[in-house]
This record gives C-alpha cells, sequence and structure tokens, in this order.
C-alpha cells in the first residue's frame, strides 16, 4: 500500500466542505432539530472525512477499501438525513443548493477512489 496523506485527498477535502456546511446551516436550528435530525446529520457527515483518514492511516489496501466503504455508507447516511430535514422544512432550497453539488462530486469520486486502491500494478521488466 502506497501510503496517503489523506489531507491532501480531493475525496477528504470535499468531505470537509460537506461537514462544515452542514454545521454551519444545523447550528442554527431550535433544540428540538438539532437534538433529533440535527445530532444525526453532522455526525453522519463528519463520518465520511474522518473513516478516510482512520483508513488512510490503517496501513493496508483491505483496511483502507473497508474504511472507505464505510465511508461510502456514511455519505449515503447523510443524503438520507438530508432529505428529511428538507421534507421537514429544516433546510431551504437555496442550502440544498448548496450542498448538493458537493455530494453530487464527492460520490462517484469516492467510488473511483475505492476501485482504484490495490489496482496499481507496477511494471514488469524483462531480466
Amino acid at each position: 500500500m502506497t501510503k496517503t496523506n489523506f489531507v491532501q485527498l480531493h475525496i477528504y477535502r470535499l468531505s470537509e466542505s460537506l461537514a462544515d456546511e452542514i454545521w454551519r446551516i444545523v447550528i442554527r436550528w431550535n433544540y428540538f432539530a438539532k437534538d433529533t435530525v440535527g445530532i444525526q446529520i453532522v455526525k453522519a457527515a463528519d463520518s465520511v472525512g474522518a473513516n478516510i483518514a482512520e483508513g488512510s492511516g490503517r496501513g493496508t489496501d483491505q483496511e483502507l477499501r473497508r474504511f472507505l466503504r464505510i465511508s461510502r455508507g456514511s455519505l449515503y447516511e447523510t443524503r438520507h438525513w438530508l432529505r428529511r430535514a428538507f421534507k421537514r422544512n429544516l433546510l431551504t432550497e437555496d442550502e440544498v443548493k448548496r450542498i448538493l453539488p458537493i455530494i453530487n462530486e464527492l460520490t462517484p469520486k469516492l467510488n473511483a477512489y475505492l476501485a482504484s486502491i490495490g489496482s496499481f500494478r507496477p511494471p514488469r521488466y524483462a531480466s
């Protein structure tokens, strides 16, 4: 496995943007909304980047893939909570328009990175 500085990964920076944007929105909600949907959505969004970081530090391709799959699950959970928040009038259309492009960029890039782990094969040299 090639060591990766996870902070330099584009998917990690996107996950930070997503989590920070969600935090800026949720922090303004009333207590009940924060204590129910808010906690869930913030934890799910924070978990996307946390799992990218943890997997990067585990030292094997197998562990990195496992944590990237968990990260992808957290991203999908974030999408679920965003849908619930919008249906419950906790998110405005403008807020959704700021969040969705991040998710729409992050999802395929996270999948591509996951698919690429362990697929690199150094060239063979003739002896």
